[in-house]
């Protein structure tokens, strides 16, 4: 254990500081181009934790000055995931590199790997908490550790996750996919909408990098609004909002250039997207048609466990109380993805056996 230990706590802190430093410098940049009241560089390195912190989806409980009225901010951008990924493979497989491939000491190593980055996740919570911004340290729990041992069991020797998981996570990479072409045809069609709302933040050289940054990290986020959107049930933008085929209720909006792609009305067209997500259904079946219905039972359950996740990773609040809700339902769109997915397998298991007795 003390081989694991040694091999395992110094790649710890150096995946930290493989995401912490460059945000650092970015914190102090903006620190020292915008200025600051107090004049304390303590505040830059805070920034700097914060950033590190969401990059995680750790949401935070805000205080809003000078008022005080409290604040909420969960919507955090996913395509910041992929620095963690990057940051705790790199350290997973340095760690391994460390212990000679030897393969009885890889699990703990990977378990103590994920245990100390959750550790310096909690503490980071912790000590960068102020009176108007507190990360909700729990979520270091709830978020990282199952995260980071994630990431950390495809490097090397992979974990078994079996069939189930395959095809499950398949069908899911599958409708994001579709939905990610979708969105990028619909913002290339809006593309003076996206200008105009760029032009209307001006920006400036670093805050136009910034903000171009930003609005790369929400991409995945737009994508996961798209396939709810297509599925039929919609999303919101802001508090008692609806954008949905067969629904529009839209206050003002954020000026964010990914929202250049929103549509601007109704449009009950765009329910034959449901067709797709029923015929996502029948092809899972075709895929696993050769194996047997228990790794079909278990794929549909993967991907509305996934599904779920993913609605709920792609909802959330922004700052205030009018954008309380941004994002999708989480219960309405896992549901929707388990309903159109479920009647597409039963579509291809019984209709050819109908067609036949016919």
């Amino acid at each position: 254990m003390s081989r694991v230990l040694g091999a395992a706590l110094p790649q710890v802190l150096r995946s930290v500081a493989w995401l912490l430093l460059p945000t650092s410098f970015i914190a102090l940049l903006a620190w020292a181009t915008a200025g600051s009241a107090t004049g304390n560089t303590g505040d830059p390195l805070r920034a700097a934790l914060w950033i590190w912190i969401g990059a995680h989806s750790i949401p935070f409980d805000l205080s809003l000055q000078p008022s005080g009225l409290p604040g909420y901010l969960s919507y955090l951008p996913l395509g910041a995931l992929i620095f963690p990924i990057l940051a705790i493979r790199s350290g997973v497989a340095r760690t391994i590199e460390r212990l000679d491939h030897d393969s009885s000491l890889v699990a703990p190593a990977r378990a103590v790997f994920a245990v100390g980055y959750t550790l310096f996740a909690l503490g980071a919570s912790f000590f960068s908490k102020t009176e108007s911004i507190r990360p909700v340290w729990y979520f270091a729990l709830i978020y990282v550790l199952p995260f980071s041992l994630l990431c950390a069991a495809t490097v090397g020797r992979r974990v078994a996750l079996g069939q189930g998981f395959l095809y499950g996570s398949r069908i899911i990479s599958l409708l994001l996919g579709v939905s990610a072409i979708v969105f990028g045809i619909l913002l290339l069609l809006n593309i003076s909408t996206v200008k105009n709302l760029t032009t209307v933040l001006q920006p400036g050289i670093f805050g136009g990098f910034l903000l171009l940054l930003l609005n790369i990290l929400y991409i995945p986020n737009a994508i996961v609004s798209t396939l709810a959107y297509f599925s039929g049930v919609g999303f919101a933008v802001g508090s008692g909002t609806l954008v949905s085929p067969t629904s529009f209720r839209l206050n003002n909006i954020p000026a964010m250039p990914l929202l250049g792609a929103l549509p601007e009305n109704k449009s009950l067209i765009s329910l034959v997207g449901i067709l797709f997500i029923v015929a996502a259904g029948a092809l899972l079946v075709t895929w696993t048609i050769s194996l047997n219905q228990r790794v079909l039972i278990q794929s549909l359950i993967v991907a509305i466990l996934l599904a779920a996740f993913v609605g709920y990773s792609g909802s959330g609040a922004l700052i205030t109380d009018a954008m309380s809700a941004v994002g999708v339902s989480t219960w309405k769109f896992t549901l929707a993805i388990a309903a159109q997915l479920g009647f597409g397998a039963l579509l291809a298991i019984y209709l050819p056996r109908v067609l036949k007795r016919t």
